[in-house]
């Protein structure tokens, strides 16, 4: 089977099914901007040469982006056909406009789809936390932006989400079209390591019994909680004093509004708390290599993970694969693998006092938490393991697909 894979950032939630249909035989190849790529997968590179237009209307801004997008896809697209490839398959993240004119370019292929997320100006992520909500909740702004998905879910042929909250929220005339089928854990490389002990640049030496805290986002910022965390670090620190705090993310924006002064969030929101918190034991670690990370996931006596209800972190599930005790937000889809006091323990998002609540009494009592630890582990083994669930379920449902016929729009 010929089969394309349409990823801005390739392999990104490709990274394993890519190869493994490469490893049995399959013809695989990749359309991108950026992205690393893959050994054994060849990779073509489109370019965007123009921004939007200036002073275009604020709710097309984005749709536009995509178009653009769209439109260097479409000419890439026409090369590699020129080149001899004709995919059976088109695997895509449609989220940024590449897929838009696969049908036009390769008519006969499917078109499978990573279906990640479908926007709501109520009940989700929008206007959440009221904080950070200014400019956000526009409901034309907000609905403008599943232009592009709702053109995807309309020329895909199936598609798959990872969790069952993400599959919720697209249009329920789609959903029967959409699987449930995670990227997946390794769990045996991802794995538990009690005695495991990480370093810092000071010299300083900690574990799962010197009371480390671990706290990670690819980069900090409201969306993922990081200042209901911040701001638990006083009341922490003040209650454990030989706890230490370690903290892993860029100064990026992933998700949401950047600060109106020019600053990040990270700044923005140590500025706030700093005074107040005992910064010797804070250790900002920005983004460290993978190894490292799992290592300090390994570590940790007490690992938080918050988010507004959004797309779920690979790192809260790897997490757990390494059997950590997560306290995590109650927040969807969160609530989908923690179940509290059973796997994880949860606090509500919007609450800094009742998170710190929860950590001092995991810092206090790990023994009475222990059992937490085998539980996390064994959620993930039995539900989102790459090698016996996930991948075998992607494998099959790209089978399944490659053999359909074509849908027929009307």
């Amino acid at each position: 089977m010929q089969t394309l894979f349409l990823h801005q950032n390739f392999p990104g939630q490709f990274k394993h099914l890519a190869p493994a249909m490469h490893a049995r035989g399959d013809d695989v190849r990749a359309l991108a901007i950026e992205g690393v790529g893959l050994k054994g997968v060849p990779m073509w590179r489109y370019k965007v040469d123009r921004a939007n237009a200036a002073g275009i209307q604020a709710w097309t801004q984005e749709f536009e982006t995509k178009m653009i997008r769209a439109e260097q896809a479409w000419h890439a697209l026409q090369q590699i056909k020129r080149e001899g490839f004709e995919p059976d398959l088109v695997v895509a993240h449609p989220g940024w406009g590449e897929s838009f004119c696969v049908e036009d370019v390769f008519p006969a292929a499917r078109q499978l789809h990573f279906v990640e997320w479908y926007y709501h100006p109520n009940g989700a992520d929008v206007g959440f936390d009221p904080e950070f909500s200014a400019g956000s909740s526009d409901p034309g702004r907000v609905r403008s932006k599943n232009a592009m998905n709702l053109l995807a879910l309309q020329q895909m042929d199936w598609g798959y989400s990872p969790t069952a909250w993400q599959r919720q929220q697209v249009p329920v005339e789609y959903r029967d079209r959409i699987d449930v089928i995670h990227d997946g854990v390794d769990t045996t490389a991802i794995a538990p390591m009690p005695d495991r002990k990480v370093t810092f640049s000071s010299g300083l030496s900690l574990g799962q019994g010197d009371e480390l805290v671990t706290f990670v986002n690819r980069n900090l910022e409201p969306a993922r909680g990081w200042h209901v965390f911040a701001r638990s670090l006083k009341q922490v620190l003040k209650a454990r004093p030989n706890a230490h705090v370690a903290i892993v993310g860029g100064s990026d924006v992933s998700y949401g509004a950047r600060p109106a002064n020019g600053k990040s969030w990270r700044e923005v929101i140590w500025q706030e708390v700093h005074e107040e918190v005992d910064a010797s034991r804070v250790h900002f670690l920005g983004r460290i290599p993978y190894n490292l990370f799992i290592g300090l996931l390994q570590a940790s006596s007490c690992h938080v993970y918050l988010t507004i209800p959004f797309v779920l972190s690979w790192s809260m599930l790897e997490a757990m694969s390494v059997g950590a005790i997560v306290v995590g937000s109650d927040t969807a889809s969160v609530t989908e693998v923690i179940r509290d006091g059973e796997n994880g323990l949860l606090t509500p998002f919007l609450d800094p006092q009742a998170l710190a609540e929860r950590v001092i009494d995991v810092l206090a009592r790990p023994a009475h938490y222990h059992h937490l630890r085998a539980a996390a582990r064994q959620t993930v083994v039995d539900h989102y393991d790459l090698a016996t669930r996930c991948l075998p379920a992607q494998l099959a449902l790209v089978d399944r697909v490659a053999a359909m016929s074509r849908r027929v729009h009307s």
